[in-house]
């Protein structure tokens, strides 16, 4: 027995035990090899400690086996003892060395310690401490964390990340640690720690999901206090650290995260919004409290649909629809109906190969009432991006939740009123989508009340624009019974004479645009309606340059009516559009409307203005006594001089004006070229001769009635030859020279000889103009005398105005010479004898005798007879 003892005692090793002998000798010699390293950390000398630490690095990095055969899991087991029994408690003690040189090798160990150990948890209830008290101690909460170096911070931090990855569960204990340090290297002033700092947090969060949740929420104040930060890098890592940490946290801390996210929307660089996208769209298919959250989670989601970036805008399209899917899947009962019986999109939806799935467009419904009043107010903050950002997630919703909007119309009409008044194109193209959309999903029959009542209460330009896009988007079928409606009321005073904004006329103008465009030949009914907006558009907007598209839509109006152009849509509708301006033509004053309204037609209407004169001519009547408003008067002389230019073309188109020429002159004209006091007046006595010019030139008077005229006039013509203004003076001397071409032979001689002696100081006028015309109102009436015996009775005053021409025939200004003298040729047949009598009298007075020598020999050459 005793033998027998003795030979298995002698008996060979087996192979696990020879194993475990050797990785116990590799122990044993890596511990003797420590232990002589080890003294040299507590030298006195920095030199001395460092160059301990290296030692020990190339000690730790000859263990470790290099061949190919080696076997790296006996190197770790035979790593484990020592490292854990003799260096780590030397490394960590050595993070806090005054010297930064041999902090930075320590951290290097541990991380090379961590990473070749069997069992690197069982380092944890050391390193946590250790790195709690270098990255959190009591000055970190005033930034001023006990590891002063940057990049040895940031050593710290990976080594911390490295322990959570290698850790995983075992670190639930340190838990408290490891989010006391993270909480202070997440408002780190260096922006890598910070990013470390963020990738270590979430590696936490995955790496103790049961635990996680009891210190979640201490991370996300330092998070968000991050999310700012002007490196995108940094923001971008706090974005999807924040996702993860309450992805394994508290749902309650969603709360406090969702303002920074909205505002991280608005962020210039891409990268960020990308990554807040991610991280809601993650949200809302995986967080466990989500349903609690669609309402505040989808408008973010929901946002990114517009982004500028193409790629970002596709992003969140895949994920809302995931999202849309998976709760589709997960509803799967409630929707069993309209999963089954699944309705088509409306007939003029704007994408229907993009319609949103069912999924999306249910979540959108069932949350519409509590996301609504955020969007409301969010389009008018004060903030220009903000406003931008509602009104197009605004049109996203309208899109998702279709036909359902209709029991939230009149908030969405008053917001849309509201936003379109905006100052930025973005939110009024994207407040006009919307609009759009109302009109594409509800009935006429509702939003037209609402729309009405609006305009009636206080007509604005959003109105009108708000009620432009309802309408364009509007299917016509649908808008036919109510066309008629629609054009009553925007013919309404309050509404088409609402305001002189030129933005209201666009809007205005937009209104008649798009129900033409739309119902086109549904309009025929209402064309006097919308002919009456588009007077008033061309009255009220004047001058801002409105005039090219106004006659856009009436010659689009008039396609519609089947006519040619304008001018035929004028002769169909001018009647019922003078009756009802000469309703109150009474009490009109330039400030008038109707006054305006007037003035269109009467200036565009062409040759439809022949067809009421019985309404033109005694609405002119009324409203040009001098008793009537002065500055009208100015404007409707002006627009009838303008008319009576081309009169076949306009008023006497039918050729009756004649008929009225007695009116004009008598109750228009002639009170108005009366003389009375002030500028005013003297303005109105210009613009009445104008007018009369304007009547001679056309061809609708004819030679008996100029005549008439003549009598009628040519006192007060005499008297405007004195008038302050040039213009007047002008028109006056070839208005008499028209009257005394007409009536030659047939004026009286007393009221004759009364002419010449104005037209004589006229050659005295400051004015060259003035001065010719004159002259050539001479020449016509000295041939208005007759050369026969009755020119005797003449004969003293043509002597006189021999005297007088013979003046100017030495005249500074040689054109007025040599008017003067085809005057005194002209008038030399009557009686040249006297003519030569007194040219020759005063042909040695003159500063130059050439022109009466002109004139001595025209006479000669004269026949004997004359």
């Amino acid at each position: 027995m005793a033998a027998l003892v003795a030979a298995e005692t002698a008996a060979p090793p087996g192979p696990a035990e020879a194993a475990e002998t050797s990785e116990t000798a590799e122990a044993a010699e890596l511990s003797r090899a420590l232990s002589r390293l080890l003294p040299g950390l507590e030298a006195d000398s920095k030199l001395g400690r460092r160059r301990a630490l290296e030692a020990l690095q190339r000690a730790l990095e000859a263990a470790w086996p290099e061949a190919p055969d080696a076997d790296p899991a006996a190197a770790a087991a035979a790593f484990q003892g020592p490292w854990a029994r003799l260096l780590l408690p030397r490394l960590l003690r050595c993070l806090a060395d005054p010297a930064e040189g041999c902090r930075a090798l320590a951290a290097h160990l541990l991380d090379l310690g961590l990473r070749r150990a069997t069992r690197p948890r069982d380092a944890l209830p050391r390193l946590l401490p250790a790195l709690a008290a270098r990255l959190a101690g009591p000055e970190s909460a005033r930034g001023r964390p006990p590891e002063t170096c940057e990049e040895l911070r940031l050593a710290l931090v990976q080594l911390l990340s490295l322990a959570v990855r290698l850790g995983g569960a075992a670190l639930a204990p340190h838990l408290d640690d490891a989010v006391r340090v993270l909480c202070c290297t997440l408002l780190d002033p260096f922006a890598a720690v910070r990013r470390e700092s963020c990738e270590c947090a979430a590696d936490l969060a995955r790496a103790t999901p049961d635990h996680f949740h009891m210190q979640s929420e201490s991370l996300i104040g330092p998070l968000m206090q991050s999310i700012s930060h002007q490196h995108w890098k940094v923001r971008v890592a706090v974005i999807k650290a924040t996702g993860t940490v309450i992805q394994f946290g508290s749902g309650k801390s969603v709360d406090d995260v969702l303002p920074h996210f909205a505002q991280r929307l608005f962020d210039d660089v891409p990268q960020v919004r990308h990554a807040v996208t991610c991280v809601v769209g993650g949200w809302l298919m995986d967080l466990r409290d989500r349903y609690s959250f669609f309402h505040k989670l989808i408008p973010l989601l929901l946002s990114s649909l517009e982004d500028d970036i193409p790629a970002i805008a596709l992003e969140a399209a895949d994920l809302w629809e995931k999202v849309g899917l998976q709760w589709q899947r997960e509803n799967e009962d409630d929707l069993k109906d309209k999963l089954d019986f699944a309705t088509p999109p409306p007939a003029h939806h704007p994408s229907p190969e993009n319609r949103p799935v069912l999924g999306c467009r249910e979540l959108v419904f069932r949350n519409l009432s509590k996301i609504l009043p955020a969007i409301c107010h969010d389009v008018t903050d004060w903030v220009v991006g903000t406003r931008v950002k509602a009104a197009q997630l605004l049109a996203v919703l309208l899109l998702h939740a279709e036909d359902h909007i209709t029991q939230h119309l009149d908030v969405i009409l008053r917001t849309l009123h509201r936003a379109c008044a905006d100052d930025d194109g973005a939110v009024v193209s994207s407040c006009t989508r919307s609009a759009e959309l109302v009109g594409v999903f509800v009935s006429p029959e509702v939003f037209l009340k609402l729309l009405v009542s609006m305009l009636k209460k206080s007509p604005s330009p959003s109105g009108l624009l708000v009620l432009a896009s309802v309408l364009q988007g509007c299917p016509r079928e649908a808008l036919q019974p109510h066309v008629k409606v629609i054009a009553k009321e925007l013919a309404r005073p309050h509404i088409c004479q609402g305001s002189e904004n030129r933005l209201y006329g666009e809007h205005l103008l937009l209104c008649v645009q798009t129900l033409v465009s739309v119902c086109r030949e549904d309009c025929r009914g209402c064309s006097l309606q919308l002919m009456e907006v588009l007077v008033t558009v061309l009255a009220l907007s004047g001058a801002t340059g409105l005039s090219n598209k106004v006659q856009e839509t009436m010659d689009a109006l008039a396609a519609v009516q089947d006519v040619d152009g304008s001018q035929d849509l004028y002769r169909e509708h001018v009647g019922p559009l003078m009756e009802r301006l000469a309703a109150s033509h009474h009490d009109w004053t330039v400030h008038s409307v109707e006054l305006l309204q007037f003035d269109v037609v009467v200036t565009h209407a062409g040759p439809a203005l022949g067809e009421v004169l019985p309404h033109l001519v005694p609405i002119l009547r009324s409203c040009l006594q001098p008793s009537r408003d002065p500055q009208m008067r100015l404007r409707l002389f002006s627009s009838l001089s303008r008319v009576l230019l081309s009169a076949k073309q306009t008023v006497d188109s039918q050729g009756q004006f004649h008929h009225y020429l007695d009116t004009v002159t008598k109750d228009i004209l002639v009170p108005s070229l009366q003389w009375h006091a002030g500028r005013t007046a003297a303005a109105i006595r210009t613009a009445a001769v104008s007018c009369l010019w304007a009547l001679l030139s056309s061809e609708v008077p004819s030679e008996k009635q100029i005549r008439e005229v003549q009598e009628t006039l040519m006192p007060d013509i005499l008297t405007t030859l004195e008038e302050d203004s040039q213009m007047t003076r002008l028109i006056s001397c070839q208005i008499i020279n028209r009257f005394l071409k007409t009536c030659r032979g047939a004026v009286d001689p007393d009221k004759f000889i009364k002419i010449y002696p104005e037209l004589l100081k006229r050659l005295d006028d400051v004015s060259h103009e003035v001065r010719l015309a004159a002259t050539s109102a001479l020449v016509t009436w000295l041939a208005c005398i007759p050369n026969d015996d009755g020119k005797s009775y003449y004969q003293s005053n043509i002597q006189f105005l021999y005297r007088e021409l013979l003046v100017y025939l030495d005249d500074p200004d040689g054109a007025v010479q040599d008017a003067v003298l085809e005057v005194l040729k002209a008038g030399s047949v009557l009686f040249p004898e006297l003519l030569v009598r007194e040219t020759e009298a005063v042909v040695h007075k003159h500063r130059s005798p050439a022109r009466c020598e002109q004139l001595l020999q025209h006479l000669r050459a004269l026949p004997p007879a004359q």
